[in-house]
């Protein structure tokens, strides 16, 4: 279904102009790879951006280095210099294990509709079904046992791995990257009582996904229940996220595995949320908020920041302890209340 065209070693220098890095040191080194600090051998590049593994720099055997100008002067490495060592390892990593290139054409298993519309340049793995009126543009690769529905758009160059679901009527911007088992447009958690039943409500908007978004594996997003679930450009999303219907995450969010956003919420801009994260429905998160990591959120936010509700860890036994007294925290409210109106009353008679 796809090899890998891999470009075998690039000189130091070559990196350093084609990442915007300063060289420092002998440029003709060839790098075939990377790899960490303590692991690297000979044509490996690694990097330094957390300085836990600073103790790493001078022992590693590493080819080349990735680093900050204040680590720069720690080894006689040759070195690549950056304000960012993470970015400039990022765009180093690209160069270096690009990704598989698929090879074009239909598979002999998959089963396509003669209404379905297929760009120049697909690939359609084996025993993927592609339903009727669904439009796939040029470029597109999708993996075997994925399921397209009637009526989807799939924009140029976007990558769908093994047995992605995408229900009819959604869309897929340009150069997005869905990984295996991810589910699109599925309905909504939409239910009306009905005596001692439910009854479930038709879910009739859409998911409409915008370009180079990328979709963790077996992540979830659920169709609107009337109006669309929006996610804008560059959003990021990690494995195992559930996102309910009528969400919209605005552009540039990046939110980590495990998070579960409820139904109506909607989240801004440039967003960090941590893995494990729980947001309530029918709220809003500004632009360039941060959640950290199992935060639970239950009402909207009206000022940007950093916000955290996570309990640190605590030895089992402290634990018990705190969790006893919190149990307690009412009746001592209530006895400070009344300490308090026993103050005021003397200081009055007096």
């Amino acid at each position: 279904m796809a090899r890998h065209d891999l470009p075998g070693s690039l000189t130091l220098a070559a990196l350093a102009e084609r990442c915007g890095a300063t060289l420092d040191g002998d440029g003709s080194v060839r790098i075939s790879h990377v790899a960490a600090l303590g692991s690297a051998q000979a044509g490996a590049i690694a990097f330094l951006a957390n300085p836990k593994y600073a103790s790493q720099l001078g022992s590693t055997r590493a080819s080349a280095v990735i680093l900050s100008p204040a680590d720069a002067p720690h080894t006689t490495l040759p070195k690549l210099v950056s304000a960012d060592p993470y970015l400039t390892y990022a765009r180093v990593a690209m160069l270096l294990h690009p990704a598989p290139v698929p090879a074009t054409g239909v598979h002999p298993s998959a089963v396509l509709d003669p209404t379905a519309m297929l760009g120049a340049g697909v690939a359609i793995g084996a025993h993927t079904t592609v339903a009727a009126g669904a439009t796939i543009a040029d470029g597109v690769s999708i993996g075997p046992g994925c399921a397209i529905g009637p009526d989807v758009r799939i924009g140029a160059r976007s990558r769908l791995d093994a047995r992605v679901v995408v229900y009819g009527r959604c869309t897929i911007g340009e150069d997005a990257l869905v990984y295996a088992g991810a589910v699109i447009g599925a309905d909504g958690f939409g239910l009306a009582a009905d005596g001692d039943r439910w009854l479930r409500v038709p879910q009739i908007g859409r998911v409409v996904i915008g370009d180079r978004v990328e979709i963790g594996a077996n992540t979830t997003i659920d169709r609107g229940a009337i109006d669309d679930t929006v996610i804008e450009d560059d959003v990021k999303l990690d494995n195992q996220i559930q996102i309910a219907h009528n969400c919209f995450i605005g552009a540039g969010t990046a939110i980590a595995a495990c998070v579960g956003i409820a139904g109506s919420t909607r989240i801004g801009r440039r967003c960090r949320i941590g893995g494990a994260a729980n947001i309530s429905g029918h709220l809003s998160i500004p632009d360039g908020t941060t959640l950290g990591g199992a935060t639970t959120v239950l009402s909207s936010i009206d000022e940007p920041g950093a916000y955290s509700g996570a309990w640190p860890v605590q030895p089992y036994a402290d634990w018990r302890r705190t969790a006893a007294r919190l149990r307690r925290i009412d009746a001592l409210a209530d006895r400070v209340a009344a300490l308090e109106r026993e103050l005021r009353r003397r200081d009055n008679e007096g």
